[in-house]
């Protein structure tokens, strides 16, 4: 530190010698002042001023103020001129300029210091303060703690002080500035055992730091609660959900073992501990009871673990999931190379919807709008659905954590994308449910996909797809003895799970249906038996043929229901479903597939398919006489019909449906193994149907000619796609004309393999 120099007081020299003064030689007088008559003259007005002198009188001299004598300065050896000196902040003794405190000062601060820690050491250790939970009771409290309670009765000869329900006693002496209800911190005097009483006094702390004492009692897991019923427990697990209700709130925690319903009440409709959160490792104590025909844990108390203990608690959990996630070894429905190729894509997909169920994640399953579709969302609902109700505790488990929509395009649309988002993240903020895995089914795997997925994946969404279009261009594939054993393609890059024959060296003949069925049967072997006869309905829906059919088909007839009587189904599904638009139709499509109201089933079918028949025959009355024929030079035969002018509106059969029932009275006048292409078109639409004919001698495929007519007529906003044989053209309407002109062109082009 930094002071003033004791030697020469901060000026910085020193004097050290005395001399005559040059400007009066030692008199001490202005040699000028005065004249030869000793008359004044000339006398610096400045001097006489200075020393107030008259007339006459002599001047001292200005320099050395009339001494005769000045001082002789040198700098100061102590502080070399700079005028300060280094001297111990503490003391004040002079040091050496690169310390700011003397040795003895230094010593002196080390055993303060030290003492001061160790009374820091032992005030801070007094300062834990004890609350006690509701379990606790009095062999549970100790003597050098200090505790927290609340008076509840004040007396004269003291107050009596409420740990919990199950401890108090009285705190003695002086009470007179206590009043009921206040908060006071006490230490124990003494404990009368025998008699169940203790003595308290009141600890004075300035500040002081709350812990919870809660009773030691040992974990049990959540899978064996039903035997613990009336019995207080401890269960450590993760929070899954939060709903508040106009009584208590209700927490959904689950462990390795199961998830498990937590009531906690406070108030009223008020939420019970603000501070847990969604994804909280938290302990809890209660007693076991039953509510609503379900097992519940009334929450005495609910903590958060600390850090290592949450990370123990969720590997262990982790573990334990992913083990139980695992999918059962069952054999596919049938025998099939491409399914074989499939499996490990198929296997992972019924794994993330297990560990999905299993982590309490809603399953938002969106699926076509037709046979194909429905049989695949159907299949998955009554594979998920017992599992959600088995794993979850909630009556209205399946309400809250499956959800099915249709689709009316065969691809994720925006606008689906948008609903699925809005209602995931309004169930968040309301519900505290946790965002949902989104499984895709008859579509997702096309470019058109793409924008959908992107905006799902920003939210962090997991994502499967299950389906059976052309994704188009492999982007990397892996070939054994030319067969295609694995690919990846533009969507993977936003999904998940990619389930589709096509990354396999398969085609849309093995149509979504089949493939949703068989996950199914991976995520829940007991609904084999139910859903059996699913991809047989889904395959005539589809008018798919391959090996696969067949013997889809022979299972159906195991259940008893005739090639006749699927293809029946199928088409009343496709009627009942243009009517139920974006409902699922749950109930009434269970009846229609025969997975529920069994005893419905014929009354239905016979009803649907009369009523379809009828509507069917009015559409092709308008349409059958007003198709254009024609044979193009390259041998195809091509069909061309007005949807818009030459079809009814706004009733079933919808345009797509018209020019597929337009394409199968041609195929019944030429033969299927004609090369036949029928194109029903609206103002700014086409529907395409085609032979299997075609595409096996020409390569016709909707998708390659959309591609070719995007390019060729840039301004008319072409999109669209579908399967090889069937798909849709879109198109702005002042180019409609352009368009199909080229469309014709194209499929004119198409020359023989």
């Amino acid at each position: 530190m930094k002071a003033k120099c004791p030697k020469c007081k901060g000026i910085g020299s020193v004097v050290v010698d005395y001399k005559e003064c040059d400007a009066c030689g030692g008199t001490g007088f202005e040699e000028d002042a005065f004249d030869i008559g000793n008359h004044f003259k000339g006398v610096n007005s400045n001097a006489k001023a200075k020393f107030d002198l008259g007339g006459e009188e002599d001047i001292p001299c200005e320099v050395c103020n009339g001494k005769g004598q000045v001082e002789v300065f040198e700098e100061c050896p102590y502080c070399h001129g700079t005028g300060q000196i280094n001297v111990c902040r503490d003391c004040g003794k002079i040091i050496d300029e690169k310390y700011d405190i003397c040795p003895d000062c230094e010593e002196k601060r080390k055993v303060e210091k030290m003492k001061f820690d160790e009374f820091e050491a032992r005030r801070k250790a007094a300062r834990d303060v004890y609350v006690l939970d509701s379990l606790c009771q009095m062999k549970d409290i100790d003597k050098n703690k200090l505790y927290k309670g609340k008076i509840t009765r004040i007396e004269r000869y003291g107050a009596f002080v409420s740990l919990n329900n199950n401890v108090w006693g009285l705190m003695r002496g002086d009470v007179s500035e206590y009043h009921v209800g206040e908060e006071v911190i006490v230490f124990i005097t003494s404990i009368k055992s025998r008699e169940g009483k203790i003595d308290f006094a009141p600890a004075y702390v300035d500040a002081y730091n709350l812990k919870r004492l809660t009773k030691s009692i040992p974990r049990t897991l959540i899978d064996q609660l039903e035997k613990k019923k009336g019995q207080i427990v401890r269960i450590d697990g993760e929070v899954q959900q939060i709903q508040q209700t106009s009584g208590p709130t209700i927490f959904i925690i689950s462990d390795e073992s199961g998830t498990a319903e937590i009531a906690a009440f406070d108030k009223a409709g008020e939420r019970s501990y603000p501070e847990i959160e969604l994804g909280d490792a938290v302990q809890v104590l209660g007693e076991v009871n039953e509510h609503g025909g379900k097992t519940q844990i009334e929450s005495s108390s609910m903590t958060k673990l600390g850090e290592e203990n949450t990370r123990k608690l969720h590997k262990l959990i982790d573990d334990a999931l992913n083990k139980k996630a695992e999918p059962q070894h069952v054999d596919f429905l049938v025998k099939s190379d491409v399914l074989n190729r499939l499996k490990p894509k198929m296997r992972e997909a019924a794994r993330k919807i297990r560990r999905a169920i299993l982590d309490g994640r809603t399953i938002l399953i969106r699926h076509h709008n037709d046979a194909d579709g429905i049989c695949s969302g159907v299949a998955m609902e009554k594979a998920i659905i017992p599992l959600i109700e088995k794993y979850n505790p909630s009556n209205d488990a399946q309400y809250y954590y499956f959800k099915r929509s249709p689709s009316k395009a065969p691809f994720y649309e925006l606008e689906d994308v948008v609903k699925d988002l809005s209602f995931a993240l309004e169930d968040q903020e309301r519900h505290g449910q946790k965002l949902p895995l989104i499984v895709l089914l008859d579509n997702g795997s096309t470019e058109e996909d793409i924008v959908s997925l992107m905006q799902a994946k920003i939210y962090d969404i997991e994502i499967v797809v299950i389906d059976h279009h052309s994704p188009g261009e492999l982007l990397t594939k892996d070939e054994r003895d030319g067969e295609i054993y694995g690919a990846t393609v533009a969507v993977d890059e936003f999904v998940d799970t990619h389930v589709n024959p096509y990354l396999v060296g398969g085609d849309s003949q093995l149509t979504a249906g089949a493939l949703a069925t068989e996950v199914a049967h991976l995520i829940n072997p007991n609904v084999k038996d139910l859903i059996m006869h699913l991809p047989a309905v889904a395959a005539l829906g589809d008018r798919a043929e391959c090996g696969e059919v067949y013997q889809y088909l022979q299972l159906a007839a195991e259940k008893g229901f005739t090639k006749q009587h699927i293809l029946k189904i199928a088409e009343c599904v496709d009627f009942e479903a243009y009517f139920l638009r974006f409902m699922n139709g749950r109930g009434i499509m269970d009846t229609i597939l025969a997975v529920d109201n069994f005893d419905k089933h014929e009354k239905m079918i016979d009803a649907l398919y009369k009523e379809y028949q009828k509507r069917v025959d009015t559409q092709l009355k308008a349409t059958i006489p007003n198709i254009r024929k024609t044979q193009l030079e390259n041998g195809i035969y091509f069909n061309l019909i007005d949807v818009e002018k030459y079809a009814h509106k706004f009733t079933f059969p919808a345009p797509g449906k018209t020019c597929g029932f337009v394409h199968d009275r041609i195929i019944k006048e030429l033969g299927e193994d004609k090369p036949i292409v029928t194109l029903g078109h609206g103002p700014d639409f086409g529907v395409f149907r085609a032979t299997d004919a075609v595409n096996e001698q020409y390569g016709f495929n909707v998708n390659d000619i959309v591609t070719v007519i995007a390019e060729r007529v840039p301004q008319a906003g072409v999109d669209g796609g579908g399967h090889e044989c069937a798909g849709s053209i879109k198109y702005i309407e002042g180019l409609g004309e352009e368009v199909l002109y080229k469309v014709v062109e194209e499929i004119q082009s198409l020359s023989k393999k």
